[in-house]
């Protein structure tokens, strides 16, 4: 029997969020609709999970000490991160303590690092991935683009959303690839891996539902991606059924390592009828963002109610969907979003301002949500209502 109580009270059931972006505010959402209580974290104030949530707090969550303090005083029923950046070692130090880590410590900590998932599915459950190297000084990382060669793909360990991460096609291209590794991944200086580039047909994410009445796959999710980080995602993406059924035992089997309950994103590269086994995070995607529209229980509310313990039933396709990422580009606190109503009249068309206090450089600040008869004709909306706002920042 699954009980929650009421928010703000001593019977509360409570989620501290670790990450308030724009996926742990529609986890916050969520959570609310079924009178959770929400506690949401970050590094900056504002975050738009905080926007929303009963409680917040700002701290670095690399730091151990100060997230343990938070931890201990509110006495969570649920940690739910929602990043990579966090100390996983302070989660696993709690979660021995008793507290509950979704969907566990283990899985925080291995996904963190690129190092530990890949060599756990590779090399201990045996799953296709492309060819890899790790290095950690500038004369094992050009040993390691001799020994994988040309073209290859080079990635802090330790990042996310394509921070860090290049294609090296030339001689000329490896040393700036090597300094853009050190310089802009999640924990500065760094271990690189170096992968062999997979000239795929198609990319796509595998929602996968851990939950109490077992497994549940999503349609296929197809996105596209630029220097790593997501631009639009459509679903469902078309695929051969035996290819997609390698997928989901792939999915299915590194996530049964993982363990606990909640969605888990798992990114697979297929060429022709092989799948590549590329990453996985053990929370909700950002290509998932089309679920909002394309199915009647989003990847937030699935995340919610397996993290409950709750049922997670079939799910129903609302009709071929798309999505559509906003960014912002420039420098200030001041940005303003206009020309909504040129976007918003297109039949079908849904949007999402996420409501990030800042810009500086360039930022995903919405997301534009389509549905249509077919999946082009959702990508073709989803870009009309894109190109018709125009945001503005002071």
């Amino acid at each position: 029997m699954v009980s929650i109580g009421t928010p703000k009270t001593a019977s509360s059931t409570k989620f501290l969020l670790l990450g308030s972006g724009e996926l742990g505010k529609e986890i916050a959402i969520e959570a609310q609709r079924l009178g959770v209580e929400v506690i949401a974290v970050d590094r900056y104030a504002h975050a738009p999970a905080m926007q929303v949530a009963h409680k917040h707090y700002v701290i670095s969550m690399l730091d151990g000490p100060a997230l343990r303090s938070i931890i201990e005083a509110e006495k969570p029923d649920y940690i739910v991160p929602e990043i990579e950046a966090i100390s996983t070692s302070t989660l696993v130090e709690l979660e021995k303590e008793g507290y509950k880590v979704v969907p566990t410590a283990m899985a925080a900590e291995l996904t963190m690092n690129r190092e530990g998932i890949r060599r756990l599915a590779a090399e201990q459950l045996h799953l296709n991935t492309s060819p890899y190297q790790f290095a950690s000084t500038p004369e094992e990382y050009r040993e390691a683009v001799k020994m994988i060669g040309l073209p290859c793909v080079v990635k802090p360990v330790m990042s996310s959303s394509g921070k860090g991460q290049s294609i090296v096609r030339s001689e000329d291209e490896i040393q700036q690839a090597w300094v853009t590794a050190q310089t802009a991944g999640r924990a500065g200086a760094c271990h690189v891996i170096v992968e062999a580039f997979i000239s795929f047909d198609y990319e796509i994410t595998l929602l996968t539902v851990r939950h109490a009445g077992g497994t549940t796959f999503c349609a296929p999710i197809g996105h596209v991606q630029i220097h790593g980080d997501y631009r639009e995602s459509w679903q469902p993406h078309p695929m051969p059924e035996a290819v997609l059924k390698k997928a989901q035992q792939m999915a299915g089997t590194i996530t049964d390592s993982l363990g606990g309950y909640g969605v888990f994103g798992v990114e697979f590269f297929v060429k022709g009828d092989v799948v590549y086994f590329s990453e996985v995070s053990p929370r909700p995607h950002d290509t998932g963002l089309v679920t909002l529209v394309s199915q009647d229980l989003s990847e937030f509310a699935l995340h919610v109610r397996a993290i409950l313990g709750l049922p997670v039933p079939s799910l129903h396709q609302q009709g071929p969907a798309a999505s559509r990422a906003l960014l912002a580009r420039g420098h200030g606190t001041q940005i303003r979003y206009h020309c909504l109503d040129q976007a918003l009249c297109l039949e079908g068309t849904h949007l999402r301002l996420f409501g990030k206090p800042e810009v500086q450089g360039e930022r995903r600040v919405g997301v534009v949500l389509s549905l249509a008869d077919s999946i082009e004709n959702a990508r073709a909306k989803a870009q009309r209502a894109h190109d018709a706002i125009q945001i503005e920042v002071e």
